[in-house]
């Protein structure tokens, strides 16, 4: 169990790290025109990685037994909610829809901040509002 756990946390990481590296390229490539934007596996590596993030993220749920909407699982549920919220900048952010250049970096910036923190409750484990 303990093997598999090590594989599917760190293949969450890597997720993570890639889901990261994708936001800030395909901004950086959004502002300056690129055609980057155009290639194909731009298009589709990011739904892949964010598929195995979510497969893996479940798995975790399931090995150690922490779940969202219980006391112990607290810091998960807002963890939970920071993805969403993440989300949703992320379609503003690199959304095709036409928004003003102060929108986008707006989202863009507070899309950063959310990952830091949804960083921190994953590493520490300790809710931010401890609302539960």
């Amino acid at each position: 169990m303990i093997a598999w756990y090590s594989l599917i946390k760190n293949l969450h990481l890597l997720t993570v790290g890639i889901t990261a590296l994708m936001l800030v390229l395909r901004f950086y490539w959004l502002q300056r025109g690129s055609v980057m934007l155009q290639q194909r596996w731009v298009r589709i590596v990011p739904h892949l990685n964010d598929t195995l993030l979510l497969l893996s993220g479940i798995l975790l749920v399931v090995i150690t037994h922490f779940y969202p909407f219980t006391p112990q699982g607290a810091w998960l549920t807002e963890k939970l909610f920071g993805v969403i919220i993440y989300i949703a900048l992320g379609f503003v952010a690199l959304g095709r829809r036409p928004r003003a250049q102060k929108v986008r970096w707006i989202a863009f910036i507070v899309a950063v901040a959310t990952l830091v923190i949804i960083y921190r409750l994953a590493t520490t484990k300790v809710p931010l509002l401890g609302i539960l």
